[in-house]
């Protein structure tokens, strides 16, 4: 069935005495579009769209995209996976608003030197890590040439800059799809506009049918995708203009000498709910740490810290959802610095609020151990210190286009906020010998900064240390 029928039959076995199949029925036989309109609203359509999923797949999109992409708190799905398969030949996204630009040769350029890097430095990284980890006899020869491999893409990974196209499967409901539709169309990101208005294209649409086509049978109807959702999905400002009047708050009330040094993983001591919110509202649009932004924000006078959440509301229209960063009052605030890389796997916690700062190159960078336990160390740096320099030199460019530019290997902050049992699966699981050195290094310093605070909760996460490895495990 139709997304959007099913989901209208799901509604009406709600609010009938009717089985599921005269519900079906009864959904078949009214099909006329217009009823559809007002029963739709009628009903009500968030709750109705919530019970009709789609399969949706986005194909040659930015790895930039497809953060944006994922960053829904009801989401799911897989990206393409940069362990796995070999980027090197799938060129980089050039962005619409320097095409044919004195800087496009510059974008270029950049993009092309981490590219190359990504590509050359592949065997040498292979070649250290056969020498280091040889075969078992045990082990399939297939099987250990597929994990060196992924073993040394996790490696080489960190020259890909955000511009590198990739793809994302998702399966949502209408809902969380109407929402994402808006959200891209409201993007400051001519990118994500342009998804956003080939989504609402897709939802007219009928959808690809190739199972369909490869039984030669013609059972399954040829509907639109949603088409009830692609009249009513528009662009919400609320967001994108308020992050502005924050910024404007940030740069006259939050403003440093300098960004404090932190360390990769610090966790907030307890403090009032109201400072928490302001913290959180300052901490997205800016690049400080929480504890820093924090300690500004409570000196401030308490009017002060009100004018800013209700700045944060005045653009709040009657059907748009409070901000994220009014999901305030976890128990643990996890402030996080670490690789662009590794951060894209802990993105994938949906049990958690998160609010990750813009993209930038003011964090520096981070590198593997494998290229300094294979000699590379100096060429490496020399290569990332070069792109980081050439991407700081654009001045009449936006933060937009420079951040297709970063690579895996740049740092970034993310604030993490969750209660003891996220916290707690978080640790265990990122921890593993299978998962990155990346981010198991940021589960077990999680672990760390809670024992420091509450011992007994702390020794009860099962988390492995990063020292522990089996490297032929995958």
């Amino acid at each position: 069935m139709p997304p959007e029928k099913s989901a209208y039959a799901l509604a009406r076995y709600s609010r009938s005495p009717d089985s599921i199949e005269q519900s079906l029925r009864w959904v078949h036989e009214h099909s006329s579009e217009r009823f559809w309109e007002q029963f739709y609203f009628a009903y009500g359509h968030g709750s109705i769209a919530d019970l009709g999923h789609v399969t949706i797949c986005f194909e040659n999109i930015t790895e930039l995209a497809a953060i944006h992409i994922e960053d829904e708190p009801l989401w799911d799905g897989q990206a393409k996976s940069s362990r796995y398969q070999d980027f090197s030949k799938t060129g980089v996204f050039i962005p619409p608003e320097i095409k044919d630009s004195e800087f496009e040769a510059s974008f270029v350029r950049i993009a092309d030197r981490l590219t190359a890097a990504y590509t050359s430095f592949f065997e040498p990284i292979n070649a250290h890590l056969l020498e280091s980890t040889p075969r078992p006899e045990s082990m399939a020869v297939a099987a250990y040439d597929r994990t060196m491999k992924a073993r040394t893409l996790d490696v080489t990974r960190y020259f890909l800059p955000l511009a590198s196209y990739t793809n994302v499967g998702q399966v949502v409901s209408i809902r969380t799809l109407e929402k994402q539709i808006s959200r891209f169309l409201s993007s400051h990101i001519p990118e994500l506009v342009a998804i956003g208005e080939e989504l609402v294209s897709a939802c007219r649409s009928s959808p690809v049918n190739i199972w369909n086509e490869l039984e030669g049978g013609n059972h399954v109807s040829n509907e639109p995708l949603a088409p009830t959702l692609a009249r009513h999905a528009k662009a919400q400002y609320y967001y994108r203009e308020t992050m502005a009047d924050l910024t404007q708050v940030a740069r006259e009330r939050v403003r440093f000498e300098q960004i404090e040094p932190a360390d990769s993983v610090e966790l907030s001591d307890p403090h009032h709910p109201l400072d928490e919110l302001v913290t959180t509202l300052m901490y997205r649009v800016s690049h400080y740490s929480y504890r820093q932004i924090l300690r500004a924000v409570e000196s401030w006078p308490e009017h002060t810290k009100n004018e800013v959440v209700e700045l944060s509301l005045r653009r709040r229209g009657p059907y748009d959802e409070l901000l994220r960063e009014f999901h305030s009052g976890y128990a643990f605030v996890f402030d996080i610095l670490m690789d662009v890389g590794g951060w894209r796997d802990l993105h994938r916690h949906r049990r958690c609020q998160q609010i990750p700062q813009e993209f930038t190159t003011i964090h520096g960078y981070e590198l593997p151990q494998e290229f300094g336990q294979a000699g590379l160390d100096t060429q490496v740096r020399e290569t990332f210190d070069a792109v980081l320099k050439e991407i700081n030199g654009f001045h009449d460019v936006t933060d937009t286009v420079k951040a297709y530019l970063l690579p895996f290997a740049g740092r970034m902050r993310c604030l993490f906020k969750m209660d003891f049992a996220e916290a707690e699966y978080i640790s265990r699981l990122r921890t593993g010998v299978k998962g990155h050195a990346s981010y198991r290094r940021i589960g077990w310093l999680m672990k760390e900064r809670l024992a420091e605070r509450h011992p007994f909760l702390g020794n009860l996460i099962e988390a492995t240390h990063p020292d522990v490895e089996d490297t032929l495990t995958r």
